[in-house]
């Protein structure tokens, strides 16, 4: 049988604005999360649910932070908290995984990303979800330019993308050499 890799890059290839690291980074993180499921680990979305919960939650807090009776200096410890509440959020993680089926580890995945705004440097890190654990490996991280990935004209080079993060997830599932 044949390894079955997605047909994206002469189907539909996927471009990003090159002026705009927001556009860029998302187009790394879907093809991220897309190598990974392919890689075998399904997708734990137990705290995207959560995510959306709080995000229901800071909704409803700022709907009565806007109609909240008193009015500004009255108000301003209140308004202190909702801001607090609204600024608690999830570090970087852009996909949390179940370990893989089959699998002797009893860790999924976390996998964040970086793009600092003004850079070109986009940095993904693989750790455990789980760092406690006896399975759990010592997290990777590729730090690595964006011009490496896109053409000139915004198209993502997916064959060369796909070789860098196959080889993070390579290294990080390597089992660690034991010491004598």
């Amino acid at each position: 049988m044949q390894d079955k890799k997605p047909e994206t890059a002469t189907k539909n290839p996927k471009k990003a604005n090159l002026l705009d690291h927001h556009s860029i980074k998302h187009i790394l993180d879907e093809t991220v999360s897309e190598i990974v499921s392919g890689r075998g680990y399904v997708e734990d979305v137990r705290l995207s649910n959560v995510r959306l919960l709080l995000g229901t939650v800071i909704i409803v807090i700022a709907l009565f932070a806007q109609f909240y009776k008193k009015k500004f200096p009255e108000n301003r410890d209140f308004l202190i908290a909702c801001i607090l509440i609204i600024y608690t959020k999830e570090k970087n993680a852009i996909l949390f995984t179940y370990p893989p089926a089959g699998s002797f580890t009893s860790t999924g995945l976390v996998i964040s990303s970086k793009l600092p705004r003004f850079s070109d440097m986009y940095t993904l890190t693989i750790a455990s979800a789980d760092p406690k654990s006896i399975s759990a490996n010592p997290p990777v991280e590729l730090t690595k330019s964006v011009t490496k990935w896109f053409t000139k004209d915004g198209v993502l080079v997916e064959g060369i993308f796909w070789k860098d993060v196959e080889a993070l997830i390579d290294e990080y599932s390597k089992e660690p050499k034991k010491g004598k």
